[in-house]
């Protein structure tokens, strides 16, 4: 299961509405092979939901997530910072056994 955290929900709801998407537009969460760390997150809008996805929704958001990527993403939570130490969406991903210092890629 992947979950969202207060202040990514906020942001989530911002940028659709900034970008001018409906309700209907669910966050697709996946993971591709790549980055420095061997994996990399890919987070984006998405309004069409495949037979395959694993579906959740959590704080009103809807969560996509393809099969082979939940594998990889089983009990993380996406989050949002805009400290000075880097702005953008977070993975706290409990599976990853090694981060690169960007915060996007990831090994397991």
């Amino acid at each position: 299961m992947v979950t969202v955290s207060d202040i990514a929900k906020d942001k989530i709801v911002e940028l659709r509405r900034k970008d001018g998407l409906t309700d209907e537009f669910a966050i697709r969460v996946a993971v591709q092979g790549g980055g420095c760390s061997g994996l990399m997150y890919d987070l984006q809008f998405d309004a069409t939901q495949q037979p395959t996805d694993h579906v959740v929704e959590d704080k009103g958001i809807k969560i996509l997530v393809d099969r082979k990527s939940l594998l990889y993403l089983a009990g993380t939570e996406l989050d949002f910072s805009d400290g000075l130490n880097g702005k953008g969406f977070q993975f706290k991903n409990p599976n990853a056994t090694r981060t690169c210092g960007c915060g996007e890629s990831f090994a397991v």
